[in-house]
């Protein structure tokens, strides 16, 4: 397992540095830099002194050579400073990545609790009513944009109701003050994630029951709820780790429209505001731990798979 895991950071090391390389040309080609914001904010600065900040700041070398120059500072652990928050750039992300790190939680944590018993339930009772109404609640979950749902949720209870905030959650607002704030970003991740999770519960459990063994259990007498709990449940999680993996990555991606709609102080809307404000190295970085977490939910995937079937192992197999 040691050596499984060496191998998958390795590749995941290599994924990052290639990542890094796109990201940093992608932003390297938006206009406007640095200096055009600095001259920009100064009408009386000449030719001359934008010449001076453009060599001070490197921006005038090809874009390999500054990235090879951000990259040996990153690997010696200075990430840059942030231009909107005058502070280094390691500050400013990680009080976004806690607050990111507790919605993303609660709302994975909501979404897989209430998913996988509604599509086995739904699966244990096929073309039922009970079936019917899940899937019509797990199509309706797919099918709405996060950013509708989001709007929707703030006009009803927020704006109707009055019952919940809009946004602007700030950390001096008390724990229960930002409890009222979380509520409705976190509902909205978890309705628009638990759709899609239905239905691949659903569609893994029925798979799972028309199996063999399943046959056999059932022939033995067993009662259903003994042959879906016992012989099926487990069967039917191993495809659905590789839904919750990659849907460990999509939180974050959603969390960036969510977030920045509800004004929540995390990754999402601090990735948005360092692009709109042309705070490079901040999006940077941010658009890169981004990637780790995706990186990281499928290799959390791979570990799941082991542990849920014993036939799957790490090691080679033997000649």
């Amino acid at each position: 397992m040691a050596r499984y895991l060496a191998e998958r950071l390795l590749h995941s090391a290599l994924i990052l540095l290639v990542m890094s390389f796109i990201v940093y040309g992608l932003i390297g080609l938006m206009p406007g830099d640095p200096a055009d914001l600095m001259i920009s904010a100064n009408p009386r600065m000449t030719s001359e002194d934008a010449a001076r900040l453009r060599a001070l700041y490197g921006l005038d070398q090809p874009i390999i050579e500054r990235y090879g120059r951000w990259l040996r500072s990153a690997l010696a652990g200075d990430l840059g400073y942030s231009r909107l928050h005058a502070l280094p750039v390691i500050n400013v992300l990680l009080p976004a990545l806690a607050n990111t790190a507790v919605l993303m939680g609660m709302s994975f944590a909501l979404s897989i609790a209430l998913a996988l018993p509604a599509g086995f339930a739904a699966a244990a009772r096929p073309y039922s009513r009970l079936d019917y109404t899940l899937n019509f609640i797990a199509f309706a979950g797919i099918s709405v944009p996060s950013f509708w749902l989001a709007l929707i949720l703030i006009m009803i209870f927020a704006v109707a109701l009055g019952w919940l905030p809009a946004g602007g959650m700030t950390i001096a607002g008390g724990f229960g003050d930002q409890v009222r704030h979380m509520i409705l970003p976190v509902l909205s991740l978890t309705l628009a994630s638990a759709g899609s999770q239905i239905r691949y519960a659903r569609a893994a459990m029925i798979d799972t029951l028309r199996q063999d063994h399943i046959r056999t259990a059932r022939a033995k007498g067993l009662s259903e709820r003994r042959v879906v709990i016992a012989h099926a449940l487990r069967n039917a999680m191993i495809p659905m780790i590789t839904i919750i993996g990659l849907d460990f990555g999509y939180l974050f991606s959603g969390a960036l429209v969510t977030e920045t709609l509800f004004a929540y102080p995390g990754m999402g809307k601090l990735i948005f505001d360092s692009i709109m404000g042309n705070d490079f190295n901040l999006a940077l970085v941010a658009l890169l731990f981004a990637t780790i977490v995706t990186l990281t939910g499928n290799v959390l995937a791979d570990i799941g798979y082991v542990l849920l079937d014993p036939r799957i192992s790490f090691r080679e197999s033997e000649p």
